[in-house]
C-alpha cells in the first residue's frame, strides 16, 4: 500500500487571509494613536511572509519604530493561532476533489500539523473533513503540549507516527515548510514541498525537498506517476 502524509495548513488549508487579519490588528494596536503607517497590501505582506522575513522587519516596512515592531512582532505570535482568527482560514480550492481521488484510490492518508487538536478539530468540524481520515490517521499536538519550535516538534511527531502505523510498500510527505522537510528527511521519507502555503520556492530550496510542486494535486498526481502500480 500507498501512504501519503500531509500537513494540513498550506496543502490543504489556504492561511494567508487568517495572518493578514492579525497583521492588521497588530499593525492597528501597537501604533500610537495619530501616527501614519503604511499598511501592506495582503498581496505585499504574503509575499514577505513567505520569503521568512522576520516580523520586526515587517513592522519597520510598515511605519513602525523599532520598539514598536519588537512589541507588533511579539503581539502577532500570542495571537496568530488562537480560535478566533483561524476562522479566516479556508480550504484550498480543489482540495476537497484531491481528497476524494486520495480516497478513491485507496492511498493511506495521514494528517500531520502542529495545529493543537481543538485547532484541526474546528477545521475538520467546519468543512466536515473527516470522512477522508482514519480517527487513527490525525498527528497534531495535545491542547497542553508546550511547543519548542516547529522543526523539532513535527520531527518528534513524525516519530510518534511511524512507530505507531503500520509498514506499508511506500510513503510520502507532502508540505509547505522547513518542518515538514526536516521530519521526512530525517526519517528517511521522500518529500514533496508545494508552493500553496507559506514558504515560497526559495526558501523550500535550501531544505532540499525531493520535488517542489504547485500544490497537493500535482503531488498526488507525481506520487501516483511515480509508483502506478501500487494505486
Amino acid at each position: 500500500m500507498l501512504r501519503i502524509i500531509t500537513d494540513f495548513d498550506g496543502p490543504i488549508m489556504d492561511v494567508s487571509e487568517r495572518y493578514y487579519q492579525v497583521y492588521q490588528f497588530c499593525l492597528a494596536r501597537v501604533k500610537n494613536p495619530n501616527q501614519e503607517v503604511k499598511e501592506l497590501s495582503k498581496a505585499d505582506f504574503w509575499t514577505l511572509k513567505r520569503a521568512r522575513v522576520p516580523e520586526t522587519e515587517i513592522g519597520t516596512i510598515s511605519g513602525l519604530d523599532l520598539e514598536q515592531a519588537r512589541h507588533f512582532a511579539q503581539l502577532r505570535r500570542q495571537t496568530v493561532h488562537t480560535m478566533p482568527y483561524l476562522s479566516y482560514d479556508r480550504i484550498q480550492p480543489g482540495a476537497r476533489e484531491i481528497l476524494t481521488k486520495i480516497r478513491e484510490m485507496d492511498i493511506d492518508l495521514v494528517v500531520m500539523t502542529m495545529r493543537r487538536t481543538r485547532e484541526l478539530a474546528e477545521a475538520f468540524e467546519r468543512y466536515q473533513l473527516h470522512s477522508f481520515f482514519a480517527a487513527d490517521r490525525l498527528y497534531c499536538l495535545n491542547d497542553d503540549y508546550i511547543k519548542s519550535n516547529d522543526v523539532a516538534d513535527k520531527s518528534l511527531l513524525m516519530a510518534k507516527a511511524l512507530n505507531e502505523l503500520p509498514q506499508v510498500a511506500d510513503t510520502w510527505m507532502v508540505g509547505d515548510t522547513e518542518a515538514d522537510i526536516v521530519a521526512a528527511k530525517t526519517h528517511g521519507l521522500k518529500v514533496i514541498g508545494v508552493l500553496s502555503g507559506i514558504r515560497d520556492r526559495e526558501q523550500l530550496l535550501k531544505y532540499q525537498p525531493d520535488h517542489i510542486l504547485s500544490n497537493l494535486g500535482e503531488a498526488v498526481e507525481l506520487i501516483t506517476a511515480v509508483i502506478p502500480a501500487m494505486t
